[in-house]
């Protein structure tokens, strides 16, 4: 036991030593319901450690009702910056005092920044400000889960989203970024399944009208496909149902499954994907590559991919 008055430094999955928490520590956090199954405070502490910022990335519970609450109490505590996942990143974008073009493109938040107006009236990260903050402060919303996604697809699944034909299943927050996103990247077909159907209806009527080259429709598809993708949250209990309908699809008709889920690694949905013969991957990618967006967005600095990688494998699947 260290003697009294001792540093305690806490060694993080990646091997590294963050910096002992301080009364200069400054924090991140990421905002979910539920969200006991992040690996996301892994990932970034790994990063902040390897660094060499004495930053903490902690995540909590919040209720929809209380976001924008929470929001405004994390720039109050001059938090350098948010994550968002289900079920806010629809609700984010009105919430948000200013809107990046990646947030405004995709409809969604899942990063916020934070930032002070210095005296020439240019609005700055936090992150770069060393003295207290006496200025206005502003959340600034981006989106950077429509790039990992697809970055996710081509580094896990070798799969090209130009001229595929891809089901996904959910329309929320996750699954009209991920819709709108796969269109503008010319796939062929697109097919929308959502549990409100009206849901999927607009958002199949805002990509025709963004993308009017992508065919795209709602409901299953009568042929195969080159990619099923869930976006729904099914799956993050075991008791979840099949995100699914077993009588309209089976994942045979399907070359490759990804589920945005990372915890459990291999939810009910791979499985059955795994078990037809389809190539499988699940969210672990697209995780690492947008929260290494939001990690450069915050720090202005190159995020550490390798030591973010090695620490949410450790986390998910043990060392």
């Amino acid at each position: 036991m260290p003697s009294s008055g001792a540093p305690l430094y806490n060694r993080d999955v990646s091997g590294l030593f963050a910096t002992p928490i301080n009364a200069t520590t400054r924090y991140c956090a990421v905002y979910g319901h539920p969200i006991k199954h992040s690996a996301s405070p892994a990932m970034q502490n790994a990063g902040l450690a390897a660094l060499g910022l004495n930053w903490r990335y902690l995540a909590f519970p919040v209720h929809p009702d209380q976001l924008q609450a929470c929001i405004v109490g994390a720039a109050a505590m001059q938090f350098i910056g948010l994550n968002l996942t289900v079920p806010h990143k629809l609700l984010a974008v009105e919430l948000v005092d200013a809107l990046d073009e990646s947030a405004r493109t995709w409809g969604a938040v899942n990063t916020i920044r934070f930032e002070t107006q210095t005296a020439d009236g240019t609005w700055t990260r936090l992150a770069d400000i060393k003295e207290p903050v006496t200025g206005p402060i502003r959340s600034h919303g981006f989106n950077t889960d429509a790039d990992a996604i697809v970055r996710a697809l081509r580094d896990d699944l070798s799969l090209e989203p130009r001229g595929a034909v891809v089901l996904l299943l959910g329309a929320g927050g996750a699954g009209r970024t991920a819709a709108l996103k796969l269109a503008s990247e010319n796939v062929r077909e697109l097919f929308l399944v959502n549990r409100t159907r009206a849901k999927a209806e607009a958002l199949a009527l805002e990509i025709r009208q963004r993308h009017p080259n992508v065919k795209v429709a709602v409901g299953y598809p009568n042929a195969s496909v080159d990619l099923v993708l869930n976006a729904t949250s099914l799956g993050l209990r075991s008791t979840d149902e099949l995100p699914f309908d077993g009588l309209a699809f089976q994942p045979s008709r399907a070359q490759a499954a990804y589920d945005m889920i990372y915890r459990p690694a291999e939810t009910a949905f791979l499985a059955a994907a795994r078990a037809a013969g389809c190539r499988t991957a699940n969210g672990l990618g697209m995780l690492l590559y947008q929260g290494a967006a939001a990690l450069e967005l915050w720090t202005g600095r190159i995020p550490p991919i390798d030591v973010m990688r090695d620490a949410l494998q450790k986390n998910v699947y043990g060392p």
